[in-house]
């Protein structure tokens, strides 16, 4: 008899495990870390009775402080563990010899600061309750960013925060004057379009000839773009992405606007096989590797979506069509991309510059001095280049 063949093995994608000894008895619970973090290996009780610089050194060694005292204090704890943190590393800074430099140290620094921060953990029950004197409601922030629990779950302090604050952006949602005041609502996740100054560079900018029948929008994120040009009277969207996170959101946030009969949102890896007469993308501005889903909007490790928009948007333009890619000069400041290089992927793509639409920044941290990149923040340009076919 032949012998049965071998199951294939299915991945285990549930969360990892986090274990330590409470009571002289070991305990564990599933590991929640958006950025794919591994467990702290070592994991002591800490509470009210712990002193911040005895968690900060615990924290700097890698060791995950389980709290179990009163929330606010945990809080309080986290404050001051950032800011010994911050001023070692006020102590520490080395001015750098040239702007890669500064930002490859800027990075690094980030890193580190979000490794020690957290190792201040919370445990959730099943139902991703916390049981600690004077938590907040942790439940819907918690349930929307991981999805349903299947057991009680332990994740970082400081992830907590950040999913409160996420759900609070997703309920209150962002108004944009581009959109005539209409509030976008971006999920966990997903990148905010806080930023004016693009859209108001894809509200003016001119459509091109037969553009009102057709657009895509490449990378869609909250739906913001696909919701503005079907304001400006294109009659039909395509809105892609990869994210799952992304593609729920800007459905829900189309569905809101009343723009879910005009713009389609596909799942696809950049294009979809239509050819359209205004192609749009907003890709990641600076070309670095990522270290969590939500930075994706923002590092674009080896310009990877950036040359894949390029080197695919001709073979997805109808004739005579425009695609539009918003980004901004940040890189070449930073000497992470030259002006030079960015052209030459232009021509090698088969394409022409038929224009260019320019705004300044206006986010606060391009005025903030004490911004270790801020020389960069001040001279950044935002553009919105019109390719077309060569």
């Amino acid at each position: 008899m032949a012998p049965c063949p071998a199951l294939p093995t299915v991945p285990d994608t549930s969360p990892p495990l986090l274990h330590w000894t409470e009571n002289q008895l070991p305990a564990s619970a599933r590991w929640r870390a958006e950025n794919g973090a591994a467990p702290p290996r070592r994991v002591v009780l800490a509470d009210d009775t712990m002193t911040a610089d005895a968690a900060y050194r615990l924290a700097s060694e890698g060791t995950g402080l389980l709290w179990r005292g009163d929330f606010h204090n945990a809080r309080q704890l986290l404050q001051a563990l950032a800011r010994r943190i911050d001023k070692r590393r006020a102590k520490q800074a080395l001015p750098a010899s040239d702007p890669r430099e500064a930002f490859n140290q800027h990075r690094q620094a980030q890193a580190q600061r979000a490794r020690t921060l957290g190792m201040l953990l919370i445990e959730l029950d099943a139902g991703y309750g916390c049981a600690l004197r004077r938590a907040p409601d942790l439940r819907d922030a918690c349930l929307a960013a991981y999805g349903p629990a299947d057991g009680p779950s332990v994740a970082s302090l400081r992830e907590l925060q950040g999913l409160v604050g996420a759900q609070q952006w997703r309920l209150k949602g962002v108004e944009l004057p581009a959109l005539g005041g209409a509030r976008i609502h971006p999920h966990y996740g997903v990148f905010s379009p806080v930023r004016g100054e693009y859209l108001r560079l894809v509200a003016q900018a001119p459509l091109p000839a037969g553009a009102e029948t057709l657009a895509v929008d490449v990378g869609t994120g909250t739906g913001v773009l696909a919701a503005l040009l079907a304001r400006r009277g294109v009659a039909r969207v395509i809105a892609t992405d990869l994210n799952p996170r992304a593609l729920a959101c800007a459905r829900d946030n189309l569905a809101a606007l009343g723009l879910a009969q005009r713009v389609t949102v596909r799942e696809a890896d950049l294009f979809p096989p239509e050819r359209a007469p205004l192609v749009v993308c907003n890709p990641p501005w600076l070309p670095a590797r990522p270290s969590s889903q939500l930075e994706m909007a923002v590092y674009d490790q080896d310009s990877r979506m950036l040359r894949g928009f390029l080197d695919g948007l001709a073979a997805h333009l109808a004739p005579g069509g425009e695609g539009w890619l918003i980004l901004s000069d940040l890189a070449e400041h930073l000497g992470l991309r030259s002006r030079e290089a960015l052209l030459d992927w232009i021509a090698a793509a088969g394409l022409t510059v038929a224009g260019r639409l320019d705004a300044r920044p206006e986010h606060p941290r391009a005025a903030d001095a004490s911004d270790p990149l801020h020389a960069a923040r001040a001279a950044e340009v935002t553009s919105l280049w019109r390719l077309r076919a060569a």
